[in-house]
């Protein structure tokens, strides 16, 4: 499967967790909302993770993109931040369906202009066989995502964001830091 199918597929099923925690009764069905909101978090950080290592990071590296790229790496700080909020007001029960729509809302947008115009951009820099190798890449990072905890994921959202050089020399730090 290539990226963009792969992507696209997570779309759809992000979508659906949230229009089904989005109809929720706000006084009924607390349980199937905690389960919800687990397998939002577990559909969406692994993906924006190795989305933005794989697709975000390989267009920056060879192209002139970056503002459509960073625009979408913003994007993703914006759905986590919602995503934790999101998190914190079901653990306390409060006002948790207001932000359960404002996450949809600001995911539905995202898809949208990254199925528009960063996968327009990506389909002219990255020939049919890199973006199926690229579509590998992702799906076999996301599993390895899935286990790494909120610090983790945070951490290397925001190594993803600054500039490939950077990230790298980070990245290698990390793996092997000095004695």
């Amino acid at each position: 499967m290539n990226i963009y199918e792969a992507l696209k597929k997570d779309h759809v099923a992000v979508k659906q967790l949230l229009s089904e925690l989005v109809a929720l009764d706000e006084e009924k069905d607390e349980k199937r909302r905690h389960f919800l909101i687990e397998e939002i978090r577990d559909a969406l950080v692994p993906h924006s993770r190795a989305e933005e290592s794989v697709l975000y990071n390989s267009m920056r590296a060879i192209s002139s993109a970056n503002d459509v790229v960073l625009h979408g790496f913003t994007e993703h700080m914006e759905a986590e931040a919602l995503l934790r909020t999101l998190q914190l007001k079901d653990k306390i029960d409060f006002d948790w369906k207001r932000t359960a729509k404002k996450l949809q809302h600001a995911l539905q947008h995202h898809i949208q202009e990254e199925e528009g115009k960063i996968f327009n951009i990506a389909q002219q820099l990255f020939t049919d066989q890199e973006a199926i190798v690229m579509g590998e890449a992702f799906a076999s990072l996301k599993p390895e995502i899935k286990k790494e905890g909120f610090v983790k994921t945070t951490i290397d959202m925001v190594v993803n964001m600054m500039p490939p050089r950077i990230a790298a020399s980070l990245r290698t730090y990390n793996l092997n830091p000095p004695s």
